[in-house]
């Protein structure tokens, strides 16, 4: 129901779910905002999407998207060491670095928003 960008009151949430009063509504619309989910506007609760945009949902649990980045950024970085493709050249030392400073930028995305949303 709230899947859309349109506000909703207590009503519309009760007549939808087919809850017993507007209440337990109420309860649970607050338990939402509080969780960072949703947010007010005018008395009326939206979906929060700035929440949701950098984040997975895995299980029960919202992962920030960066973080696959770096787990992907570290195992290449990895792998140049296992691997040492033409370890006396420069295009190893490039690809090393270039790779060293993707898993700084997506390591920093990831923190950042992990501690902003409050995962």
């Amino acid at each position: 129901m709230l899947k859309t960008n349109k506000p909703y009151g207590i009503r519309d949430v009760q007549r939808a779910l087919n809850l017993s009063s507007p209440s337990i509504a109420q309860y649970h619309m607050s338990k939402l905002e509080h969780a960072g989910l949703l947010k007010r506007e005018g008395g009326n609760w939206v979906v929060n999407r700035v929440m949701l945009d950098n984040r997975i949902k895995v299980g029960r649990f919202l992962i920030p998207r960066y973080f696959f980045y770096t787990i992907f950024a570290v195992v290449v970085f990895l792998g140049g060491f296992i691997i040492k493709l033409d370890a006396s050249g420069w295009e190893y030392i490039y690809f090393m670095v270039a790779t060293l400073l993707f898993v700084l930028i997506f390591g920093y995305e990831t923190a950042k928003v992990w501690l902003k949303g409050k995962l």
